[in-house]
């Protein structure tokens, strides 16, 4: 049985590219689900997260808008921080982004990235968005768990 998440059921995509993958379920979260699906798979080397850009992802010069991989940066960092919030419903505190390339839809999105600390009331996380094999995006955030 799946474990609930705070923000929705987690669900599995049933296919296209991300068949096997999980999002967070419909609804969940309005905005990402306007914007994704956004999804991520647990592995033993760490969650890996990616989404299927497309034309609604792109921006007035034909390449990925910033504002989508900020968010899917901002959704990444709650996946990383899936098993250390263990339920806890948290918000994001910071969100500091590095464009480092542009990218457009030409292949799946991929995010990477790691818990740095953990306190009582505080997850500190940092990730690098590719796409192709080529680094787009560098983040860190800070997430604020919440009182029950």
């Amino acid at each position: 049985m799946a474990e609930i998440h705070p923000y929705g059921e987690p669900s599995e995509v049933l296919d296209g590219p991300l068949k096997g993958w999980t999002t967070w379920g419909k609804g969940a979260d309005p905005f990402e689900t306007a914007n994704g699906p956004f999804c991520f798979l647990a592995a033993e080397d760490g969650v890996r997260c990616a989404f299927q850009p497309r034309r609604e992802h792109l921006n007035g010069a034909g390449a990925l808008h910033g504002g989508a991989l900020m968010s899917f940066a901002d959704f990444s960092l709650f996946a990383f921080a899936h098993n250390v919030l263990r339920g806890v419903k948290a918000v994001t505190l910071t969100c500091n982004c590095e464009f480092l390339a542009a990218g457009g839809c030409d292949g799946l999105v991929e995010a990477r990235g790691e818990v740095l600390r953990e306190t009582r009331t505080l997850v500190f996380a940092r990730g690098l968005v590719t796409q192709n094999a080529r680094a787009l995006l560098a983040f860190s955030g800070t997430l604020k768990k919440m009182p029950r």
